[in-house]
């Protein structure tokens, strides 16, 4: 799209970027002379769009939030990173996916031909996650992340998962009596993460006063002492009460970077700088092509040594997890270092003999 119907869908498109634009940056970023612009801008308003001008050194122009807009217009670029994100959503772990897909539509009815094409082309299909990833109730997600953006006190239920005994109507198990109720956990919320199909919070979790078998519930109450820890729960087994709690000054995350900091935390890390590395790292000389390892390595480092072997470096949140991951290929493991990673592999063998030995035996 060129000449005048182009240039007012790119000064709309730059009006909806950012909240205030000086004429003569608009100008430079259209190739336009400010005078142009101002007709443009005099276009849009004509069409509805409610353009204010701005005052100050340079002067400028700002599109007014709250009002009744015209449908949205989108350049190429737009319409098709829309497009790409609306398909990834039905991979996202929020219960979202008819939602996304309805938006996709209603997006396609509204768009040129020539853009139609553009997005119809974007075939990404996302692949599942390892195993099946619970899904999130999309209102679970806005309230938590509204607790967030608010630095509010957030209190929830959460499912432990952990298993219970089967209790009966009135709330007792019959081997282990009445279940108490838990009390609701209060955490200072920080930021919501996506990881793996799953969505996690990660908040400032305080010391309950009362002692050990408080903090083990993982709530807070009145007599809370202040000390506490950063921890993490999964979105889709908590359920928020209202209303929330009080206000609270965000703490800085140890590192600077959340994500970085949560990756630490899921490799069993508590490093403060956030550099996920893992505890445990070791290598061995596996009996497989690279080819063959490459796709499962994770974030291992593989070396081809022959057209029959390769040697994977890498590591877990444990020697004896980190042997037990060498040995998922299948193949024979041999050159382990370091030593610790060869006791692992020796008390492995061990519990897999007894595993072996513990059938019960049966007839033929």
């Amino acid at each position: 799209m060129s000449g005048t119907p182009g240039r007012l869908l790119s000064l709309l498109s730059l009006l909806q970027a950012r909240r205030d634009w000086p004429g003569h940056l608009l100008a430079e970023r259209l190739e336009v002379s400010p005078r142009t612009v101002r007709r443009d801008v005099d276009r849009l308003r004509e069409l509805g769009y409610p353009v204010r001008a701005t005052t100050g050194p340079d002067g400028g122009y700002r599109l007014a939030a709250g009002a009744e807009l015209p449908p949205l217009l989108f350049d190429d670029e737009q319409a098709v990173a829309l497009a790409v994100a609306l398909r990834l959503a039905t991979a996202s772990g929020v219960g979202t996916t008819d939602a996304a897909w309805r938006a996709l539509a209603t997006l396609r009815q509204v768009l040129p031909a020539r853009l139609r094409a553009r997005v119809d082309a974007v075939e990404a299909t996302p692949l599942p996650t390892a195993g099946a990833a619970p899904t999130v109730d999309p209102e679970v997600l806005l309230a938590v992340s509204a607790a967030v953006r608010a630095h509010e006190v957030l209190r929830f239920d959460y499912a432990s998962p952990s298993p219970r005994p089967a209790e009966d109507g009135a709330g007792a198990s019959a081997e282990h009596g009445p279940v108490p109720a838990r009390p609701p956990r209060r955490v200072e919320p920080h930021h919501v993460l996506a990881r793996g199909g799953r969505w996690y919070l990660l908040c400032w979790e305080s010391v309950v006063s009362t002692g050990a078998a408080s903090r083990g519930a993982g709530g807070t109450g009145a007599g809370s002492t202040g000390d506490g820890d950063w921890r993490t729960y999964r979105l889709d087994r908590m359920s928020p009460r209202t209303p929330t709690g009080p206000r609270f000054v965000p703490r800085e995350v140890p590192g600077g970077d959340p994500g970085a900091f949560v990756a630490a935390l899921f490799r069993g890390s508590r490093d403060p700088g956030g550099s996920g590395a893992w505890p445990c790292r070791g290598e061995a000389v596996l009996s497989a092509p690279a080819a063959d390892v490459l796709p499962y390595a994770r974030d291992g480092v593989v070396e081809a040594l022959d057209e029959g072997r390769c040697r994977l470096r890498t590591g877990s949140f444990s020697w004896t997890g980190l042997a037990a991951s060498l040995l998922h290929h299948g193949v024979a493991v041999e050159d382990v270092r370091p030593a610790e990673l060869r006791a692992a592999f020796a008390a492995l063998a061990g519990r897999c003999a007894d595993a072996a030995g513990s059938g019960t035996p049966t007839d033929a």
